[in-house]
C-alpha cells in the first residue's frame, strides 16, 4: 500500500500545525491525512483508535461526519401549554 493514507482528526485551529509536519488534505474526504511514508509519531496528537489506513483508491467517511445524523427522532416539550404549529394551521386563535 504505497498510496496509503492515515486519517487523523485534526481541528481546524490546528491544520496549519498538522500541514507544517507533513499532513496532507483530503478534499473528496474532506479530512486531513497522514501519508504512510511518514513518521507517525509525530501525528499521535491526532489519531484515534477509530483512525485507519485506506488506500487512495478506497473512500471512507468518518464515523462524525454529517451524513450520519440520524432522522426521524421527535422530541417533546417540556411545557404542558405548549402547542406545536404543524405547518397547516398556526396554533393561535
Amino acid at each position: 500500500m504505497i498510496n496509503a493514507k492515515i486519517y487523523l482528526n485534526v481541528p481546524y485551529a490546528e491544520k496549519d500545525a498538522a500541514k507544517a509536519l507533513g499532513a496532507k488534505w483530503d478534499p473528496a474526504n474532506k479530512q486531513w491525512y497522514a501519508p504512510a511514508n511518514q513518521d507517525m509519531t509525530l501525528f499521535a496528537k491526532w489519531q484515534t483508535d477509530s483512525t485507519s489506513s485506506v488506500s487512495s483508491t478506497k473512500k471512507q467517511k468518518s464515523s462524525t461526519s454529517a451524513s450520519n445524523i440520524v432522522l426521524g427522532v421527535t422530541t417533546h416539550a417540556q411545557d404542558k401549554n405548549f402547542v406545536a404549529y404543524n405547518g397547516d394551521e398556526p396554533p393561535w386563535d
